[in-house]
Order: C-alpha cells, then sequence, then structure tokens
C-alpha cells in the first residue's frame, strides 16, 4: 500500500510539473520593441496608448515602447535590428522607400498610424495671418529627429521659401518644449501636424488661445504641382478648443514600419490583433481612429511595400487583393 501511494505522489508530481511547464508555455510572451519620439509629441502619445491596448488584447504579446530622437533615428534603429517596430512619419518614410538622398530602405509597413496635415500655430493676440507674414520671424519646426521639419521643408519648398533662409528655423531637443517657446516669444510660430497632436493642444488650451495657419489655396495648388506626394487633408471642426470652422492643409500619412527580417507569423499576429481591437484603441486615442486596415492598404505608396505577413492578414479579411 505504502509503495502504491509513493507512486500515486509521484505521478501527481509529474502531472502537476507538466502543467507548470505547459502553463508556462501558455504564457510565453512575444516582446516587440517599439520606437516612438521625444518626450511631449504625438509619437510617444501614440505609441504608448497602441502598446497599452495591444499587450491587453493579446497576452502572448509584449510591446515595450521607448522614447527616440523620431522618425530619423528610428528608421536607422529598424534598419539595424535594434528595433522590431517604429512610428515614422509619412515624409521620412517617402524618402526611404524611394531612396531619396539615401539608398532605398528594406523596411516594411505594418500599419498606416494616422493623416497628418501641417500647420503652424500662433498666439490668438500674434500678428501674424499667413505662412510669409512669418518669414524672417523665429519658427520653431519641431524635434530634430522627428519627421514634422521634412514635411515643412516641402511645403514651404513649394512656395518658394527655404526653411533655414527664410526663417530664423528652432529645432527642439524635445517636442515638448515648443508651446512654451511661442507663448512666452521666443517663436513666433510653432510648426506641427495631426489632429490631437499635443503641442496643438498645448497651444489652444493655453490663456488667450491660438490660431492656425495653413497655406492658402492657391499655395496649396502650387505645393502639390511641385510634391505630388504630399495630399490633400483637412482638420475637422471642433479639433481643438476654440477651433469653429474646418482647416484645409496638406499632409501625409505617419506609419507603423517594421525590420525587414521580422518574421512573417510575428507581422501577421501584429496585425489580427490590431485590426480585432481597432475600436478600442480609436477609444482610447482619437487620431487611432484612423488607424485602420483599409487606411493602410489606401495611404501605402503600393501594396508590395506591406509586410508579407500583413499582407497575408489584409487579403483573408478581403482589404486587400
Amino acid at each position: 500500500m505504502k509503495l502504491a501511494h509513493i507512486a500515486w505522489a509521484g505521478m501527481l508530481l509529474l502531472a502537476s510539473g507538466a502543467a507548470a511547464q505547459d502553463g508556462d508555455k501558455a504564457i510565453t510572451k512575444t516582446t516587440i520593441s517599439l520606437g516612438t519620439a521625444t518626450p511631449g509629441g504625438g509619437f510617444p502619445l501614440y505609441g504608448n496608448a497602441f502598446a497599452e491596448v495591444m499587450n491587453a488584447a493579446d497576452p502572448t504579446l509584449s510591446i515595450e515602447p521607448r522614447n527616440t530622437k523620431g522618425s530619423n533615428e528610428n528608421i536607422p534603429l529598424l534598419e539595424s535590428g535594434q528595433l522590431d517596430i517604429g512610428l515614422v512619419a509619412g515624409e521620412p518614410s517617402y524618402e526611404a522607400f524611394m531612396g531619396i538622398g539615401r539608398p532605398a530602405t528594406k523596411l516594411k509597413i505594418l500599419t498606416a498610424m494616422y493623416s497628418s496635415p501641417g500647420m503652424f500655430v500662433v498666439r490668438a493676440d500674434s500678428p501674424f495671418k499667413t505662412i510669409r507674414d512669418l518669414v524672417g520671424q523665429p519658427v520653431a519646426f519641431g524635434a530634430k529627429g522627428s519627421g514634422l521639419p521634412i514635411l515643412s521643408r516641402y511645403m514651404l519648398d513649394g512656395i518658394g521659401l527655404k526653411q533655414d533662409e527664410d526663417f530664423k528655423s528652432i529645432y527642439l531637443d524635445r517636442a515638448g518644449d515648443g508651446p512654451a517657446m511661442v507663448q512666452d516669444g521666443r517663436a513666433a510660430a510653432l510648426w506641427g501636424a495631426g489632429i490631437g497632436w499635443p503641442g496643438f493642444e498645448a497651444m489652444a488650451k493655453a490663456p488667450g488661445g491660438a490660431r492656425f495657419i495653413v497655406p492658402d489655396a492657391g499655395e496649396i495648388a502650387r505645393i502639390r504641382a511641385k510634391h505630388t506626394f504630399l495630399k490633400p487633408l483637412t482638420v475637422p471642426a471642433n479639433s481643438y478648443p476654440n477651433q469653429t470652422a474646418a482647416i484645409d492643409s496638406l499632409g501625409s500619412w505617419s506609419f507603423i514600419l517594421v525590420r525587414e527580417n521580422l518574421p512573417d507569423d510575428t507581422a501577421y499576429q501584429l496585425a489580427k490583433t490590431l485590426h480585432g481591437i481597432e475600436a478600442a484603441l480609436c477609444r482610447k486615442l482619437p487620431q487611432a481612429c484612423e488607424t485602420t486596415a483599409a487606411n493602410t492598404v489606401a495611404a501605402a505608396p503600393n501594396v508590395g511595400l506591406i509586410h508579407p505577413g500583413v499582407i497575408k492578414y489584409l487579403r483573408e479579411i478581403g482589404v486587400a487583393k
């Protein structure tokens, strides 16, 4: 009897050990490093929301956001394998894909994030009304490594202006420093892009309020004629406090890019999880309402730039051909 009890106890131990091992396997996580940008900007805001919602939806994922210098650092970090996925603005993405000023990248698209209409913001009591009014003035064009100064450079070039010659250009160490510089007079204007952008929020909510400056209709036509990849985009009315009318401008789509050798099954898992929780991400962050499977296909310069694992999922749900 004692031998039988011992044998039975041994079997229970083996069974519990196997269950523990099975349990360990069940909670094994795929860790994904996510590059965002400098504190105070739109990319960390989006990246943190993205990671939180994705991790909650899929217990096998552990997406870990980290601050970087922005788009221009995220691209080489992805290319060298130091990041798995990274947030990259439309213009740096375009230049990297097309090989403008550098060899064409082999990075791929995970998803389109959101559209980014570019705008200047000034204090409501500012005397400046148009872009040309800002010529010769100190303007904060964004963080040094971000995509924002690239977008403004293209837009200004389209109307015959040079960013570093026609303006007293300021490039920030931290994106969040811009609003205070405009409020205290160190800068006449702050350049930014998108809906829900923290710099615009801070300016709009500051005492006295703010106004936005964008290219007029004629300038938009000139910019589009020279830089056809820039798209007409609209900031809907009431996107920011006291912004009662829609604002038409130009811009592009930001993307989450992935390293070239991210396994297909990992990219597929990320896409499946992401597009299964589009509504939850939208509730978490209004600008993330544009992060949809359909927008990814529409915004990609061509579908061949979307990761094969993502394309597999998009085809399964009938969004891609």
